[in-house]
């Protein structure tokens, strides 16, 4: 019985005393607790079955022991309100009484080192009891939502009205079984278009909705188990240890509990534009807010809805109705053209009414439809509500409400696209706008070269050494060497136990010197960290280019000053250097000018140049200096290194096909004006010899310095600006756009954010992009490439030209359609294209034929042409001749058939506007084809590629076969013959000749309206 006891209890007897070794002191002291009153129960239990025992009759319902639960509790030692609480009242003294930020991190089971354990089970209980770092969207918009939106249409209430009166009126007449085509058919019309228009809007809400998660799925660095990782905001949990830097939007609420110069831009959420200092005596970090200068790690305390910005960004939806300027001239071309149609269709109406009250107009059988006071007063209300539908369907097909949709269509479909060649929209106006760009000012880093570091070169004193030869150097200069690049820095190693290769993370840059400095110099970064304290930090930002560090040595307790930056930099503050043996020497002007040789040499070779520099301060320089300002003259030189960041592969040709495109690409870099020169000739941006044109290579202060004359007389021939700060990027942007140029431009960094939204189109990086920078721009480069820059750059010229492409081929419609009708209707009294055939010309030429022209994809050709000006019209000559020469031939063609249409094919009435619907549905078909090129002759080149514009013609073909063959009574037609279809297809494929000849005319340059003093449209 004993025995069971202990082999019962053996497993939780063996789970106490193997305690973990992460526990803090109250836990280890609860813990040394519990495993005193379990083993005393349990011997007590061991010694009460070993005395002899009296006979039992009953079982006692209350155990004779407690039951200790010790498998690990799920529950914390914090819970989420009293987190809420902490940092709703940002009260340090409470944060105090709970053990500071180490005790709540041990209340929730974290390590500030190490992190959380991260292991799937741990992540899911995190999830379970604090939430997850998502938030609760508004609803997306339903279909329903988009079917009441198209309701709301005046036009589409005016028919619904005639519909039902055309139906009641109908019925009456001529019973339930007959009455209702007319007005049943009409209804139906209106519901096809209604339904085709509200599932495109539908499709392009929830490609927005999809696009919007993209780009809210901010990467971010945290370290779990000891290891530094990135994850997605999403998946960052309570108890998670995330490292910030500048320009990090804070994705969560927490507190600071180690980094230096952390100051916090609160205005998101606060509406105060002054930065916040966050250090351990204000250690609150709000989510939503972002890091503009220093470095830190935080402890996450509440995620997702539990934070203010959850419950702010629950109630924000993504504006998807943002209207884009294109979108805005082409809202006042189709009210232009809405105001043309409305006056057709009331003279229309006018002389259709005219025409019978006077007694003009025939009924099927010859009689007057109208006699006075002999006319039925239901004829006259079924009579004028036909005349009426038919005024109101003539202003349908006159205001071409597909141009909006073909826009909305066009956007959505290239931003689709765009995402597959690594460009993600975050402004629909900049698709369109990078059509029109004239120059792009691009980055170096990252955008033209691979941002992929590595150290090649190592100069000490002025002796340059190859890996494998430090040996020679004098230990002690080695020493300062790894501990100015152990302390002064932003990254960090991370080194497995064993079998994996050492981990780094941090900027490209960081990576490159600490990887050089573990696997080279065999540099012990954890235990370098421990045998020093830092005190004082001065963060790496674009303007200085450099980072300093203060430092105690625990060993000594010396106290040195570390930088490490911009070599040109670096080597002004310096005195001395150190030579490889570890002599000091003195560094004059001669000097200084041998090593600005070397400098200049490596930056020609295209390394960039980085310096170490190193001084030992005094105790009480160290008071002066540990809140104010690093000491930054008398510094000793420790050494340079080059690194070797390759071109891009496939950039050369990016800059080509750009320049070719009339687009000048210029590059603005912080590296020195030798590095500059050298990447920007090895990417085409500066072709070889062009460097000794005066003006084609500027460093930053030297355009900053000059007049605001000067610098709009100098900035176009700049094709390089080295040495540049975010400020001289901004200048050139500004200068520009002053003279007239549209401006792209790329950037990284949270100081770019200025120039990124002062530019017509700001493109920021995918990867190396700080969130700040993302937030500013436009239009973001996943891949940080310059060729999808080039890619951008087609798709906005296609965008444009698509939608210029859909404009030509709906006013042909639109003015062959207003044309016949109102010449119809004056001379013959009737409309030859019914109420029902008009909306089912509407639906080809609005919803399929914007489907089918607005998703052609880009053509090399588009980069042959200059880019378009920002006032040049958007209906050119080269549209007006192409319209206006199908219009004309298709209005020719179909009032002959409505006069002569009897005669020449001996048929019926009926027949004849069967006929006359089918020639000109057949038209506008063939004309598709010719709305492909503008100015290309070939109109089939490329065609079998756009599967969607050749489903779409089928489609049209098919529908346009049932309506004319099966659907007599709801298309008011008759079935035709084959000679009567070959007829009706031979006249529509005359488009494609015509087409061909009129593009041998040639256009005047000037725009056509302005030769009619009208404004351009």
């Amino acid at each position: 019985m004993a025995t069971s006891i202990i082999l019962s209890n053996l497993e939780r007897i063996e789970y106490l005393l193997h305690a973990p070794k992460t526990l803090s002191k109250p836990n280890k002291r609860w813990h040394s607790a519990f495993v005193t009153i379990y083993c005393s129960k349990t011997l007590l239990s061991f010694f009460n079955v070993s005395l002899p025992e009296k006979k039992r009759f009953e079982v006692s319902s209350r155990p004779s022991f407690t039951i200790v639960d010790l498998k690990p509790n799920k529950s914390f030692q914090i819970d989420q309100t009293s987190l809420l609480q902490l940092l709703k009242e940002k009260n340090v003294d409470t944060l105090q009484n709970i053990g500071g930020v180490d005790g709540v991190a041990s209340s929730l089971e974290s390590n500030i080192d190490f992190g959380i354990q991260g292991d799937a089970e741990d992540v899911t209980r995190r999830h379970e009891t604090f939430g997850s770092n998502t938030y609760e969207t508004p609803p997306t918009k339903s279909i329903f939502h988009f079917i009441v939106e198209a309701f709301k249409d005046l036009t589409i209430f005016i028919l619904l009205g005639c519909a039902t009166l055309s139906l009641a009126f109908g019925i009456k007449e001529k019973g339930i079984k007959e009455g209702w085509y007319d007005g049943g058919s009409i209804f139906v019309a209106i519901l096809l278009v209604i339904a085709v228009s509200s599932i495109s809007n539908f499709r392009q809400n929830r490609q927005f909705e999809k696009l919007s998660k993209v780009s809210n799925n901010i990467q971010v660095d945290v370290v779990r188990a000891g290891r530094r990782q990135h994850i997605s905001v999403f998946e960052i949990v309570v108890g998670d240890i995330v490292c910030l830097k500048i320009g990090d939007q804070i994705p969560a609420d927490g507190l600071f509990f180690d980094g230096h110069s952390l100051q916090v831009d609160e205005s998101s959420m606060t509406g105060e534009s002054d930065h916040v200092e966050v250090n351990s005596s204000h250690p609150f970090l709000v989510s939503g807010t972002k890091v503009v200068d220093g470095y830190a790690r935080m402890l996450v305390t509440s995620v997702g809805m539990n934070t203010t910005w959850g419950e702010m960004m629950s109630s924000i939806s993504r504006d998807t109705n943002e209207q884009t300027p294109l979108q805005a001239r082409l809202n006042k071309l189709t009210s232009s053209i809405g105001k043309v149609g409305l006056l057709v269709a009331f003279l229309v109406l006018v002389v259709l009414l005219v025409r019978y009250f006077t007694g003009n107009t025939k009924d099927d059988n010859g009689n007057k439809e109208f006699n006075g006071s002999k006319t039925k007063v239901d004829d006259i209300v079924n009579a004028v509500v036909g005349i009426v539908a038919a005024a109101v369907t003539i202003v349908v097909v006159a205001i071409p409400e597909g141009l909006p949709l073909a826009v909305t269509l066009t956007l959505a479909y290239s931003m689709k696209r765009m995402m597959v060649d690594q460009a993600m929209v975050r402004k629909l106006s900049a698709c369109e706008t990078m059509g029109s760009a004239t120059t792009i000012c691009t980055d170096k880093t990252g955008t033209l070269t691979l941002n992929q570091m590595k150290v090649t070169k190592f100069w000490l004193g002025k002796e340059t050494f190859a890996a494998g030869s430090y040996s020679s150097i004098a230990p002690y200069v080695l020493e300062l060497v790894q501990e100015g690049v152990a302390l002064n820095t932003t990254g960090s190693v991370y080194k497995p136990n064993s079998g994996f290769e050492i981990e780094f993370s941090g900027s490209p840059t960081e990576k490159a010197i600490l990887s050089w400095a573990v696997l080279d110099l065999n540099m012990e970064m954890e235990q370098l960290m421990q045998s020093c304290m830092i005190l004082f930090v001065e963060a790496f930002n674009s303007q200085k280019k450099r980072s300093g560090v203060l430092m105690r040595r625990k060993v000594d307790n010396t106290i040195h000053v570390h930088w490490k930056g911009a070599a040109e930099m670096i080597l002004k503050m310096c005195s001395s250097y150190y030579d490889a043996s570890g002599i000091v020497k003195e560094l004059d002007d001669a000097e200084k000018m041998k090593f600005e040789q070397i400098i200049q040499g490596m930056a020609a070779s295209s390394l960039r140049c980085i310096a170490f520099a190193h001084k030992q301060v005094s105790e009480d320089q160290e008071n002066e200096q540990e809140h104010k300002k690093l000491e930054e003259d008398g510094l000793t030189l420790l050494g340079l290194v080059g690194l070797k960041d390759p071109c891009r592969p496939g950039v050369k040709k990016a800059v080509e096909d750009c320049q070719y495109a009339g687009v000048n690409v210029k590059m603005i870099t912080g590296d020195n004006v030798f590095t500059a020169k050298a990447i920007a000739t090895e990417c085409g941006i500066l072709r070889p010899g062009q460097d000794m044109v005066s003006g084609a290579v500027v460093e930053g202060v030297e355009f900053r310095n000059y007049t605001p004359d000067e610098r709009l007389e100098k900035v176009d021939k700049i094709c390089v600006m080295a040495r540049s700060s975010p400020f001289d990027k901004l200048l050139m942007v500004e200068c520009l756009k002053q003279k007239g140029h549209v401006v792209a431009v790329t950037g990284d960094g949270t100081n770019d954010a200025p120039a990124l939204k002062e530019a017509d189109i700001g493109l920021s990086m995918g990867i190396q992009g700080t969130e700040v920078a993302k937030e500013s721009s436009d239009i973001v480069i996943l891949d940080d490439n310059f060729a999808s820059v080039a890619t951008v750059l087609k798709w906005g010229r296609c965008v444009y030209n698509n939608i210029q492409k859909f404009i030509q081929f709906q006013l042909t419609v639109n003015v062959a359609a207003l044309v016949i009708n109102f010449v119809a209707a004056v001379s013959a009294g009737e409309v030859p294209l019914t109420a029902v055939q008009l909306l089912w010309v509407n639906l080809i030429m609005d919803t399929l034929g914007a489907l089918a022209l607005a998703t052609e994809q880009p053509t090399k050709e588009l980069m042959d042409k200059p880019p378009v000006g920002r006032t040049e019209p958007l209906i050119t000559n080269i549209m007006w001749r192409n319209l206006l020469a199908q219009a004309s031939y298709q209005i020719a063609v179909l009032l002959t058939l409505q006069f002569k249409g009897e005669s020449i094919f001996g048929v019926s009435e009926k027949v004849n506007d069967t006929l006359i619907f089918n020639t000109f549905v057949l038209c506008q078909v063939f004309n598709e084809f010719n709305a492909r090129k503008l100015e290309k002759k070939n109109v089939f080149k490329g065609i079998h590629k756009n599967r969607l514009f050749l489903g779409i013609i089928v489609i049209t073909i098919v529908l346009q076969v049932v309506m004319v063959e099966f659907l007599k009574k709801f298309a008011d037609t008759e079935r035709l013959n084959w000679a009567q279809w070959g007829a009706c297809i031979g006249i529509a494929a005359l488009s494609w000749p015509i087409g061909w000849i009129v593009k041998w005319i040639p256009v005047p340059q000037r725009p056509f309206l302005s030769y009619l003093k009208m404004k351009k449209i």
